[in-house]
């Protein structure tokens, strides 16, 4: 289990969210450059603003975080990404 979830409590940031046993396993979301990610985003000035989502934190978040790549990743069709520009 300890490779599905750990807490680096030493951290600055630490708990970057208000959660109990923050898990810090994907402290930078593999998904956020995909369009259709799952989680709970907003955009603000052109980017991706994931400071309300915890669905890479939580405690189901390494299922979350497989079953959505698998399902992104087993369908190159399903595959969208975000554009970033410059401002």
């Amino acid at each position: 289990m300890s490779y599905k979830h750990f807490s680096n409590k030493s951290c600055e940031f630490y708990p970057c969210h208000k959660l109990e046993n923050q898990n810090c396993l994907f402290c930078f979301c593999p998904l956020y450059f995909i369009s259709d990610c799952g989680g709970n985003y907003k955009f603000t000035n052109g980017y991706k603003d994931c400071s309300d989502c915890t669905k890479n934190h939580d405690e189901n978040s390494y299922e979350f975080i497989m079953n959505k790549l698998k399902e992104i990743f087993g369908n190159p069709d399903k595959i969208k990404f975000i554009t970033i520009s410059k401002k």
